[in-house]
């Protein structure tokens, strides 16, 4: 049994009683009750500190008077508790204002810390394993259409301050010299739409090394068009170039058009993903050795054009030449050729932006593959599970909470604008 056994102002001074017997495991989880009963008392005696005293008060120029104290449960991390506070109407009646759960940032009945609790874990997990996290671990039970309506409402204040609210890059121990932009998609299943494309984006800062310090994740439902997917990104991009202006800005990305008009804009340099081309090379090398036996001389091929290629200046070239060379072959069976003539006209097509000797020369990134992971740690994993089927705006809202959690020091940046904001952001 928890008790307040003094009180200094706002200084409480709580004691519980705790009974260890039976097993350790036993005696952990009757701790883990008593944390949970202080925790509540707690937090009880926090949330009376932004009730009013009952006096009038002023909302701009409305004029509120208190009704009698109104009882209401609250959810925090520890359990529910209840409390009666001050709500106010005007004379005229109408909506009912309770400065207590807007000076608080109450989010639909929890408290901060834990509609943040609630939302991080549903970014990472669904809701079944979400609850029975909490219950088994915390000694917490809560409903999944609870846990749903708070995470929803946290992902729609990300999404509705999305043009507002900048976030703070973190401090970087290596001068940033390099900024890479890169964009791509993963399919996830949409009720009544089928399948369709998830967009991620990725802005990632690299110093003079070519290693990377930092990287920011844009995640965004499927959208025809991608019109608000390329929006916030080149927001994003926009904030990142007051902050390095002088850096090299390069856009990689696969062949998709749409990529390179968006990337063409914002990046001073273009480059072709790496190794979505060595995936036209390894096609080619059925060409070099059709035969069924000859698996391990199209590896050793399809491994020394690769290094070639990211290696020796004026390899798209030579590779080029080699390519149109295999074509006169008229063994080829109608799929390798036709394989051979694609890689022969994509090698023609882009051969401006694969020079990768360069790069690697200079310390420079020539693939994507942070955006790749991305696509599987931002989409796949949490929006890709069995049985899993989504409205448009519940994977816009874990996309939004996963980038946040994602991209480091924005999730409690999130959280201080919150504080900071929140009585125009929480209910």
């Amino acid at each position: 049994m928890a008790e307040i056994i003094a009180r200094n102002g706002n200084d409480l001074t709580v004691q519980v009683t705790i009974k260890l017997t039976g097993s350790l495991m036993e005696m952990e989880n009757t701790i883990l009750d008593g944390c949970n009963e202080i925790g509540c008392l707690a937090t009880t005696e926090a949330l009376k500190i932004f009730d009013t005293d009952g006096g009038p008060i002023k909302l701009g120029d409305t004029k509120m008077t208190a009704r009698d104290k109104d009882n209401k449960t609250y959810q925090t991390p520890y359990g529910s508790v209840q409390l009666g506070r001050y709500v106010y109407q005007t004379s005229k009646g109408g909506r009912i204002y309770c400065p207590l759960e807007h000076k608080a940032r109450i989010i639909r009945g929890a408290t901060p810390k834990f509609a943040q609790q609630l939302s991080h874990k549903y970014a990472n997990m669904n809701a079944p394993a979400v609850c029975l996290d909490l219950e088994d671990n915390h000694h917490r039970k809560i409903a999944h259409s609870y846990l749903q309506d708070v995470s929803d409402w946290v992902g729609g204040i990300a999404e509705a301050k999305e043009e507002l609210w900048e976030y703070d890059i973190p401090p970087l121990d290596e001068a940033i010299t390099t900024i890479v932009v890169s964009l791509d998609g993963a399919y996830v299943l949409i009720r009544e739409d089928g399948y369709r494309e998830a967009m991620v984006g990725n802005i990632s800062l690299y110093d003079v090394t070519g290693k990377r310090q930092h990287t920011i994740y844009i995640g965004e439902a499927p959208e025809y068009g991608k019109g608000t997917f390329f929006q916030r990104l080149e927001k994003e991009i926009v904030t990142v170039k007051k902050h390095y202006p002088d850096a090299l800005y390069l856009g990689i990305a696969d062949g998709a058009k749409n990529n390179w008009s968006f990337l063409e804009q914002h990046t001073s340099r273009q480059l072709l993903d790496f190794f979505h081309v060595t995936e036209y090379l390894a096609n080619v090398a059925y060409a070099a050795y059709p035969g069924k036996t000859d698996k391990p001389k199209r590896i050793i091929w399809l491994d020394e054009r690769c290094k070639q290629l990211k290696r020796e200046p004026g390899a798209v070239e030579t590779l080029i030449s080699e390519m149109e060379k295999l074509a006169q072959k008229t063994s080829l069976t109608k799929t390798v050729k036709e394989n051979l003539e694609a890689a022969l006209t994509y090698f023609k097509n882009h051969n401006q932006m694969m020079d990768y000797a360069m790069h690697t020369e200079k310390n420079l990134p020539i693939d994507s593959g942070v955006t790749e992971a991305a696509c599987k740690t931002l989409v796949k994993q949490r929006l890709c599970g069995s049985g899993m089927r989504w409205k448009n705006q519940g994977a816009k809202v874990i996309l939004s909470l996963r980038a946040l959690v994602q991209s480091k020091g924005r999730w409690q940046q999130f959280w201080d604008k919150i504080d900071q904001y929140g009585s125009h952001v929480c209910v």
